[in-house]
């Protein structure tokens, strides 16, 4: 058990979950007052322990059943196949259909189970030890029978409000066993194979490491995960200000001061500084390639607002317009999309165009830019194949306090094609790779 629960610990671990050994510790000895042949409370002691986020719940949902719920051998999986009877896709349909209808979960687990057996295996030499969910599906044919309940439900003459609620709860019933299946077919490849091999797959990204070019159905778990990461920022970056206030050490006032003590310095002495708050300017590329990567950095950035004494946002494709008038609220979401639809961001063909809007900002907003000014760039400095001009970059960035920008692309990917990231990277103070939640964080940290 040991060996296991380091070897879980370790997948936590690679699957983005922060596992200190000192949880590790606690997870020791929290399963030491449960019955580990009991699987409900089992889990719950290790959740509660190793976990800190709801966030990171499927992850650890999925490498549990990885790891705990294996460890028989295939051989076990091949002997119970040979004892469960032969059945038709017909029959298990059947079956499954009476244990929807009675929110029967233990009886949707064994079906799911018998049918991975029977119709999950992939043939094949080189497939021998594999399992597909998507076989066994294509085989029951789910949404079939999903249809013939929803037509029993047009014939029982139940109201419109009271068939919806009966179609919600039998497309729940019919997830939980999709999801069964799936979870038998992971670990039945797990006993063959290892859990390593399959946690290397199995295991979704959590939220704040979701790729934002990339990221399609988990974009609401990304708009989830913005508002508590946004506060919390918001309350690091206040902390940090004021600690900051102190300013440096004063060796000469606390040699001074220390005279009284023998020369032993009890009494330190800093230099304080005023403190103020700087301006920030928001300059967004809103095109369709960096379109999610935009929406959820203006969100946070903008979440920070309380700490600067002003936020100015612009957005750009090949036209730039000034949309901080969306944000005067505190629905980003809401803001964004007026923002999306409403901005005059397009003149031309609706492509980036870097070089021009520099200049057109510099012209029109580059008095406003000044040595209070935090100037923050979100963009992937892709320009089209047109003029570059890094002039115009270079003079803001001599006009503002910092420059910073923030690229979505891989580092890898810069100056491949059409891409000006070393060039522009060269008179700011700071290019960043900025793909998830996680590097933003750490930008936010770093530097605000």
């Amino acid at each position: 058990m040991l060996a296991r629960l380091l070897e879980f610990n370790q997948a936590l671990r690679h699957a983005g979950i922060p596992v200190a050994i000192s949880e590790g510790i606690d997870a020791l000895n929290a399963i030491e007052h449960v019955d580990m042949t009991q699987r409900a409370p089992f889990k719950a002691a290790l959740a509660t322990t190793l976990i800190k986020d709801e966030a990171q719940r499927p992850a650890f949902d999925t490498l549990f059943d990885l790891y705990f719920g294996t460890g028989r051998g295939s051989r076990a999986d091949e002997e119970r196949d040979a004892s469960d009877a032969a059945v038709t896709s017909e029959e298990l349909l059947d079956q499954l259909l009476e244990a929807i209808r009675a929110g029967d979960g233990d009886t949707m687990g064994d079906i799911a189970r018998r049918a991975v057996g029977r119709f999950g295996r992939l043939e094949g030499s080189s497939a021998r030890e594999w399992f597909s969910n998507y076989e066994v599906l294509r085989t029951l044919e789910p949404d079939t029978l999903l249809d013939r309940l929803a037509r029993e439900i047009d014939d029982s003459g139940a109201t419109g409000f009271e068939a919806q609620v009966m179609r919600d709860l039998f497309e729940r019933r019919m997830r939980a066993f999709r999801d069964a299946v799936l979870a038998d077919t992971r670990r039945r490849v797990a006993e063959y194979r290892g859990p390593e091999a399959v946690a290397s797959y199995a295991v979704q990204p959590l939220p704040e490491d979701l790729n934002f070019l990339s990221a399609t159905a988990d974009m609401a778990e990304l708009r989830k995960a913005i508002r508590p990461l946004a506060r919390k920022l918001a309350t690091r970056v206040a902390i940090k200000r004021r600690r900051s206030r102190r300013g440096h050490l004063d060796i000469r006032r606390t040699i001074r001061r220390s005279l009284s003590t023998g020369g032993v310095p009890f009494d330190t002495a800093h230099r304080h500084r005023a403190p103020h708050r700087p301006e920030l300017f928001i300059l967004c590329d809103v095109s369709s390639s960096v379109a999610r990567f935009a929406r959820f950095a203006l969100m946070l950035t903008h979440a920070l607002s309380a700490q600067f004494s002003r936020v100015r946002s612009f957005a750009f494709v090949d036209a730039i317009d000034e949309v901080t008038r969306f944000f005067e609220h505190e629905d980003f979401l809401t803001a964004v999309d007026r923002m999306n639809a409403e901005a005059g961001v397009v003149s031309d063909d609706g492509h980036s165009d870097y070089g021009t809007i520099l200049e057109r900002f510099l012209d029109a907003y580059g008095k406003d830019v000044g040595p209070k000014t935090t100037l923050l760039i979100l963009g992937d400095a892709r320009t089209n194949y047109r003029a570059r001009k890094v002039g115009a970059l270079k003079a803001l960035a001599h006009r503002a306090h910092h420059t910073y920008w923030l690229n979505p692309e891989p580092i890898g990917d810069w100056d491949t094609g059409d891409s000006a990231a070393s060039e522009y990277a060269a008179v700011v103070d700071q290019m960043v790779e900025v793909r998830n939640l996680r590097q933003l964080e750490g930008f936010i940290e770093r530097t605000l």
